[in-house]
């Protein structure tokens, strides 16, 4: 009788790790690994990664977005607004733990140059504040500049606006290990459910300060899926994990879906044309009459010369 060289034995003990090994390379070819666009950040479209990155000194910009809209010269100076009291502000701040808004889009206005950002933050004025009182008790040297009539008014202000959404893309990889079978189809199935799909999208509503009147809005979006169950199918758990949620992630699609935000408003604003009511001006009481109402009238801002007389 032959003795038994054990070869059968040693591939069938083999044969798990390459089916998982399989597996893996199968969801992958799929989806792409996890540097390729279609799981990486995406802005708008399936293609598109950017993140709000870079500096910005006046005009000037250093390691910008390349995707990021700009404009030729400024359109106006504007101010941050920023609900605080508004749901989606409690969930970035409370549960994501994540700081305000209005630091991230500081840095992308400046950069696209269409507007000069003035500060009236809480903190900055206090700050502004603070100075001119220590101007006027007497402190600051002499030649310090702190007099009176030296503050930009904000022409616009900019209100933004976050919609969370958590999806789970799980099922994909179930669907796909249900057509393979077998252990494969079970090792499939099992990295297809660490298969996560993040959305977030984020408005902005631009705001004439001197009128009250609404001049642009805009919507953005952005994605992220994660392999994050892949570290632990190859043995690696913990530090070795290569899921894309590490660093803040809701942080980074924050940031993408503000700047396809910002683009769609810049893109509709350079060729901004002003709304009018036919035949009458903004506030004169409407198109659309009642019975008894009185006559719509023509309006207009009153010059300051007549407001400096009274």
């Amino acid at each position: 009788m032959k003795k038994s060289t054990g070869k059968p034995r040693q591939q069938r003990a083999l044969s798990r790790p390459a089916m998982a090994a399989a597996a893996a390379a199968t969801l992958l070819a799929l989806a792409g690994c996890q540097n390729m666009p279609a799981l990486d950040m995406q802005m708008g479209s399936q293609s598109a990664k950017t993140v709000a990155t870079g500096s910005a000194a006046g005009s000037a910009t250093s390691g910008e977005s390349s995707a990021l809209e700009r404009c030729d010269s400024p359109l106006g100076t504007v101010s941050l607004i920023e609900n605080v009291n508004s749901g989606w502000y409690t969930i970035l701040t409370g549960e994501y733990r994540l700081p305000p808004t209005a630091n991230l889009l500081r840095l992308l206005v400046q950069q696209s140059n269409c507007f000069v950002v003035v500060e009236r933050g809480a903190a900055g004025m206090n700050a502004m504040t603070r100075e001119r009182a220590l101007m006027q008790s007497g402190e600051m040297r002499g030649g310090s500049n702190f007099g009176r009539g030296q503050m930009v008014a904000s022409d616009y202000g900019l209100s933004p606006e976050i919609v969370f959404s958590n999806n789970d893309a799980g099922g994909l990889g179930g669907t796909i290990g249900g057509l393979v079978g077998g252990g494969r189809g079970r090792a499939i199935a099992s990295l297809g459910a660490s298969l996560q799909t993040k959305e977030a999208a984020a408005l902005l509503t631009l705001i004439d300060n001197r009128s009250g009147v609404q001049v642009a809005a805009s919507e953005g979006s952005a994605s992220k899926t994660d392999f994050a169950g892949l570290g632990e199918l190859s043995g690696l758990r913990g530090g070795g994990n290569i899921g894309g949620y590490t660093r803040t992630p809701q942080g980074k699609l924050i940031a993408a879906a503000f700047m396809d935000a910002f683009n769609q408003m810049v893109r509709s604003l350079r060729s901004y044309k002003a709304q009018t009511v036919r035949g009458q001006g903004l506030g004169g009481g409407g198109r659309l009459g009642v019975d008894g109402g009185a006559a719509p009238s023509q309006t207009s801002a009153e010059p300051a010369s007549n407001r400096r007389r009274r």
